[in-house]
């Protein structure tokens, strides 16, 4: 496995990055860690807007502080993006990028402990797939809202959706008196207004105080996104498995997804904004990174796009937490659920911090040390479809910028994984379930040799060929000081959109 050579390793565990911008750049990954080269070029090509910033400020007299990017950090799934690499933290000073948070704004990682054991589970299996594809896909989540209710997670999350009467059908059932909302990293970004989101908020029509329906909250969404039926299979922390509720053989549901068009529209409301602030006399960046100046006279523009911003990761949090609800209620019929929130972590937001600063993380979570949630903020870390994937507890270091990687990251492109071996794809589904909205068992659907054609492109994007091999990205964070493993978890099945 071939390191690139503009790489220079200093430890067992990180590498840096010399680039012509002079902005400190470490890269924590072990020997074991393929970082392709593709990603290195499209990170120095993020680079180049240090000369922007510095631009900027030429053009913009009397800032109190020169706006810089003061250092990224990549994680051990770094990987090539859609213009900035994912598994990429960035610091700033005196701006901030929208890009260095993307379009999926809040996605992120949540798991909860049941108090069902595999043993329990694995006998009903057949059962459980028709329930979940059911429940995901074919009309089953029932999710009614009213605007109140939209409007509250869009203002303040869920703490802002609890606070309204639940509804009584459908996910909501399922729906605890303690839903431990302090075991999110961010119950809720609260803001004055969701206007921009006014058209979801009224959906349907329907007046304020009825219920309505939508295709958008509840959904898993494409790519890498999922929600996986696990178990935990070894212990590696005992202490803190227990303080989180999990125990060998325990089942674990893990929902990664985020705001979906909710955050497109955010960012494209990003976009405008900082194309309408843009000085006059200042060319347009070549790479496409539009910051924006946090100086007061930005202010307004800035706040719009922010209270979007708000809204799209409310919404995410919600969005997650009403995935947990129909996992909860796939595996109800089994026994009592008992269901308990492990954590919900974020990947693409921004935490601006108390010193002028703010941290961008694309495609990288949270990993703070004991002083955050007394045994250390949980990270979790999948792997591919199919593969064990890791809770572990972040120790906060400073040279990772207190942050992690939010999976093992891809190693094939998609465009070369939906080429990938048709043996390999049968040998891995004679092996693991995967829930999608095409059921490939059906004999009606195997009857269409174009549908299932496509439907098993689709799928290799996402096999375990197409992703690093987690064990060396969990070893990377361990031995580079980043986070400790708690616990692995072992899936069953998994559902995809």
């Amino acid at each position: 496995m071939r390191t690139d050579p503009r790489l220079v390793r200093t430890h067992d565990s990180w590498l840096s990055l010399p680039n012509p911008a002079g902005v400190p750049v470490d890269v924590c990954a072990g020997p074991g860690v393929p970082i392709e080269s593709a990603a290195i070029d499209e990170l120095l090509t993020v680079l180049e807007t240090a000369d922007t910033l510095r631009a900027l400020a030429r053009a913009t007299p009397g800032l109190a502080e020169e706006p810089r990017i003061d250092r990224v950090v990549c994680t051990p799934d770094f990987h090539k993006g859609a213009g900035i690499p994912i598994g990429t933290v960035l610091r700033t000073t005196g701006a901030l990028i929208p890009q260095a948070v993307g379009n999926d704004i809040n996605c992120g990682m949540r798991v909860e402990a049941t108090g069902l054991t595999v043993d329990r589970v694995r006998p009903h299996l057949d059962a459980l797939e028709g329930r979940l594809r059911h429940l995901f896909f074919e009309g089953g989540r029932g999710i009614g809202l009213t605007a109140a209710q939209r409007e509250g997670l869009l203002r303040h999350g869920l703490p802002g959706l609890l606070t309204e009467k639940p509804g009584t059908d459908g996910a909501w059932r399922h729906v605890t008196g303690d839903e431990n909302v302090e075991r999110l990293h961010g119950p809720g970004y609260p803001v004055d207004t969701a206007d921009d989101f006014r058209d979801w908020i009224n959906s349907g029509g329907t007046a304020r105080k009825g219920t309505s329906y939508d295709s958008i909250i509840g959904s898993v969404g494409g790519g890498n996104h999922f929600a996986e039926l696990q178990y935990v299979s070894a212990v590696h922390d005992g202490a803190t498995a227990y303080a989180w509720g999990l125990a060998p053989g325990r089942i674990v549901t893990m929902v990664h997804s985020g705001s979906l068009s909710l955050g497109h529209q955010a960012n494209g409301t990003g976009r405008t904004q900082a194309k309408a602030m843009w000085p006059r006399g200042v060319p347009a960046p070549a790479n496409g990174i539009l910051p924006m100046l946090t100086d007061e006279r930005t202010r307004d523009r800035r706040q719009k796009y922010l209270t979007a911003f708000a809204n799209a990761a409310n919404f995410a949090v919600g969005n997650r937490f009403f995935l947990s609800l129909m996992m909860r209620a796939g595996l109800a019929e089994l026994g009592e659920v008992e269901p308990r929130l492990v954590y919900d972590a974020p990947h693409n937001l921004m935490w601006p911090g108390d010193d002028g600063t703010i941290v961008h993380r694309k495609g990288a979570t949270p990993a703070g040390g004991p002083e955050r949630t007394g045994w250390g903020e949980p990270v979790i870390v999948p792997g591919s479809m199919g593969a064990p994937s890791y809770l572990l507890r972040g120790l906060g270091n400073a040279k990772a910028l207190a942050s992690a990687c939010h999976g093992a990251g891809r190693s094939v492109p998609r465009g070369a994984a939906s080429r990938g071996s048709d043996a390999d794809l049968d040998a891995f589904l004679a092996e693991f379930r995967v829930v999608t909205p095409l059921n490939h068992r059906d004999p009606a659907v195997t009857a269409r040799r174009d549908i299932v054609d496509a439907w098993r492109r689709d799928l290799k994007q996402e096999a375990p060929w197409a992703y690093k091999e987690v064990g060396p990205v969990v070893d990377s964070l361990r031995t580079a000081g980043v986070a400790e493993p708690v616990v692995e978890l072992k899936p069953i099945l998994t559902v995809k959109g």
